[in-house]
């Protein structure tokens, strides 16, 4: 028995103490791929694909590709793996264009190759990340906003329709992205997630159930200037202000704002206060005061719910009763006039 195989092909015979020889065989190695999964963008954006590339070592016109849901599963602490939607037969393809995205969700690839066809080990999952939450899984944190200060105390609170969680971090490390869960570097109890010293200058954060959910994302950065913008989501049409804190100052006034890395106001005060909000506002938002930059946040704005729905579920219904009584109404009076041409 050999496990640590040193050649790709190579001849191998018995040799037996009287110094007697066997037949000879040679035996081809096959060395499993190895498969590195990248997805793009790995923060959804309004209306924005997902693009899932898998990059496979070493490269072959061979291979037969195949693209998976990561579905969490708490009770191996890790994950199963769901084939997508039309993808049982795979395909030739090393790359798949997702649309209509909106929740944070995992992904991951193999590959088959020979035949008979054999499967390679997963890639390791990849997420993309959305500020959009459901009501089976769902993220909030205090203080409530993105970015913090150094060594203070954070809460991360993990809420829905299920008893046991994981909070999981992903951060962009120098020369590759880093993914563990609280426990490694923070406090877990129950569906709380405590942690004062964060290891990571930025992260994004979600939560993970034992049911497969997903929760939103939060991005997280630590610095000594903040921005303070919302953590989720702000409706079409709403108001929002950002404002710019230090640690000794809790308002400051002098503020310069950006939008996308392009100046939004420059004056005296200390807020942007914008009075409705539209698409057009979405995007990153950073603050200058004193020679000092905060980070970057992202302020998401979901389209206006649709109030046409509650109305037409009340006018619908009424209208129908309208148009029966109508119906009912002719008919009475085509009977009627009829009834009168007879007599006539």
């Amino acid at each position: 028995m050999f496990s640590d195989l040193q050649y790709s092909v190579a001849l191998y015979w018995c040799e037996s103490g009287s110094g007697e020889f066997s037949n000879a065989v040679n035996i081809t190695i096959n060395f499993a791929p190895m498969l590195h999964l990248t997805v793009s963008p790995s923060w959804l954006s309004h209306g924005a694909s997902v693009n899932l590339n898998c990059e496979v070592d070493p490269p072959s016109e061979g291979y037969r590709f195949y693209w998976y849901e990561a579905v969490p599963d708490l009770s191996r602490n890790g994950y199963r793996y769901e084939l997508l939607p039309d993808n049982v037969n795979g395909t030739r393809q090393d790359s798949l264009v997702i649309h209509g995205q909106r929740h944070t969700a995992g992904y991951a690839c193999r590959v088959g190759y020979g035949n008979p066809e054999f499967l390679s080990r997963y890639s390791e999952p990849k997420f993309v990340c959305s500020p959009v939450s459901r009501p089976a899984a769902s993220l909030s944190v205090s203080p409530d906003r993105e970015q913090h200060f150094t060594s203070e105390s954070v809460t991360l609170n993990c809420g829905g329709n299920s008893t046991e969680w994981r909070v999981m971090v992903t951060s962009e490390l120098s020369f590759s992205s880093y993914t563990d869960s609280c426990s490694t570097w923070g406090a877990m109890n129950g569906s709380l997630c405590t942690f004062s010293s964060p290891q990571y200058s930025k992260a994004t954060l979600w939560c993970e159930s034992e049911s497969g959910e997903l929760s939103n994302a939060v991005n997280l950065t630590v610095q000594d200037l903040l921005l303070v913008s919302p953590v989720h989501p702000v409706t079409e049409g709403a108001s929002v202000t950002l404002s710019c804190i230090t640690r000794e100052e809790n308002k400051l006034s002098n503020v310069t704002f950006y939008h996308n890395n392009k100046l939004r106001q420059n004056d005296d005060r200390g807020e942007l206060n914008i009075s409705a909000v539209s698409q057009s506002d979405e995007g990153f938002y950073k603050c200058e005061h004193s020679g000092k930059v905060s980070s970057q946040s992202w302020v998401a704005v979901e389209g206006e719910a649709d109030s046409s729905f509650p109305v037409m579920w009340a006018v619908g219904p009424v209208c129908g009763i309208v148009l029966v009584v109508l119906l009912l109404l002719l008919i009475r009076f085509i009977r009627f006039k009829g009834q009168t041409f007879i007599f006539l």
